[in-house]
């Protein structure tokens, strides 16, 4: 049981695991805290948040669980804002998408590695925003990833690791690299080009007409691409390294395939397609994914 959970940032990811924790009766009080002061209050109004306050230090004063929910570019902010305000006992995690630059926020905001910070990653969503967007059900058979260090305390570990599980996600661990680079190639690099693609047909002259004959696979491709621009920056500069390996490779395999559609070698196409689809058939297909998209 969570006595007081305070959640920075209460949009879709902060918003649905209060909603989460709710429904399961696992948490007493739920303080929110975010810059756009109509969100909070809409989030008290649909019963998200019992209250808010605008102020990371005075929200977090008092909370024995404190998520994190906001763009990466803002994280180390909130630690600098809080760093001095957490229980003693408090466990504070968060749901960035590159863990890299959490631990190194963390580490400039406290000096050393908190031994009762659990980073972690949900990997769930959409592409909407907001605490409208969130809903209750949205971690249940979702992964989270946590990325404890070797000073983190275990107890703490259990406890997010629970708190997940109570949301119905399954949770799983690995180190704070390789996460970055798995998410790199799974995550971050399918954003990129769905971001990349929408770009370059928007700046095509016959722009109207390619869009309003856009079938439903271009629709389901580039659906991640309405996500928030100032996150996705946020992600690319944090992930940089991993991303930039991960986008060079895949310009490479762009490359021969262009060359093959140019010279019309037909075996080279069927070779990658039926590799590519057993591949996709074994790895991915049954998996649910009609509306997940990667947290922040």
């Amino acid at each position: 049981m969570i006595e007081r959970l305070a959640i920075i940032g209460v949009g879709l990811i902060g918003g649905s695991l209060a909603r989460a924790l709710r429904e399961a009766g696992a948490v007493g009080e739920v303080v929110g805290c975010g810059r756009a002061l109509p969100n909070l209050e809409r989030a008290v109004e649909i019963g998200v948040i019992d209250r808010y306050d605008q102020d990371p230090a005075s929200a977090v004063a008092g909370a024995d669980m404190v998520f994190v929910a906001v763009p990466l570019g803002a994280m180390r902010g909130v630690f600098n804002a809080i760093k001095d305000r957490l229980r003693p006992d408090a466990i504070f995690t968060d749901g960035g998408s590159v863990k890299g630059s959490v631990v190194a926020d963390a580490l400039a905001a406290f000096g050393r590695t908190p031994p009762r910070l659990v980073p972690g990653h949900p990997i769930a969503g959409t592409e909407r925003s907001g605490v409208d967007a969130s809903f209750a059900t949205l971690y249940q058979n979702r992964r989270v990833i946590l990325t404890p260090l070797p000073e983190t305390d275990p107890d703490a570990v259990a406890r997010v690791e629970s708190m997940w599980r109570t949301c119905g996600a399954e949770v799983s661990q690995m180190s704070v690299a390789h996460h970055d680079e798995v998410l790199a190639a799974t995550s971050h690099l399918p954003h990129m080009l769905a971001y990349g693609l929408v770009d370059a047909l928007a700046r095509m002259d016959e722009t109207d007409e390619i869009f309003r004959y856009a079938a439903g696979g271009f629709r389901d491709f580039t659906r991640i691409a309405s996500s928030s621009p100032v996150m996705w920056r946020d992600i690319c500069i944090a992930n940089r390294e991993a991303l930039s390996a991960v986008l060079g490779r895949f310009s490479v395999e762009l490359t021969d395939l262009a060359q093959a559609i140019r010279l019309g070698d037909g075996n080279y196409l069927l070779e990658v397609f039926e590799r590519a689809k057993a591949a996709r058939d074994r790895n991915v297909e049954g998996a649910v994914d009609g509306r997940t998209k990667e947290s922040p």
